[in-house]
């Protein structure tokens, strides 16, 4: 797939396309095998996602798929209930008017099956997902630590508990006028 193919049927602002990338990734399936995935993310950030799913497949760490979310028709529940890692996904955090994150491709959600998200309502997502420490592709502290080593946030040491969620502090991408307002 291209990044115009990752990217297409979604009204996305240019200033956001400019900065975004598709990489390839290797990780360990859940038959144990090595298999290639897509990630839609932030250019600067395309090179450390790629060590990072490395050093996830040397720590024999088990995704069940990498698909850009086009391929959920841009729905997000979808692709949750799929269990699909994924990255880029122009939308608003849930419940609130603010971009998320993954709205410049500097956030990841990984097998979210099994590592769900509570939303403020307290339902948690995917419907009949739990979180389980001892079953593999569960993110654990050995994999936030790996993650932390490189200034991703985890959603797990959050209060209200986005297990399956890593993401970069968008203020280190974005420039700044003079006056200070955040630009692209």
């Amino acid at each position: 797939m291209s990044l115009d193919e990752a990217l297409a049927g979604k009204e996305v602002p240019d200033e956001i396309k400019r900065t975004l990338a598709l990489v390839n990734v290797l990780y360990l399936s859940f038959k144990k095998e090595i298999c290639e995935g897509q990630l839609v993310v932030h250019a600067k950030v395309a090179a450390e996602v790629q060590q990072l799913f490395k050093a996830l497949l040397e720590m024999r760490f088990q995704i069940a798929q990498v698909v850009p979310i086009v391929a959920y028709g841009w729905d997000d529940a979808v692709s949750m209930a799929a269990n699909n890692t994924s990255a880029f996904n122009y939308r608003v955090i849930h419940g609130t008017d603010r971009l998320s994150n993954h709205s410049y491709g500097l956030a990841l959600d990984i097998n979210p099956a099994l590592n769900p998200y509570t939303q403020y309502d307290g339902e948690v997502v995917p419907p009949g997902a739990r979180y389980d420490a001892q079953k593999p592709g569960t993110i654990t502290e050995e994999i936030a630590s790996l993650f932390k080593s490189h200034d991703w946030e985890w959603g797990g040491d959050w209060p209200r508990k986005d297990w399956q969620h890593f993401q970069k502090s968008i203020s280190l991408f974005l420039p700044h006028t003079p006056r200070g307002e955040m630009r692209f």
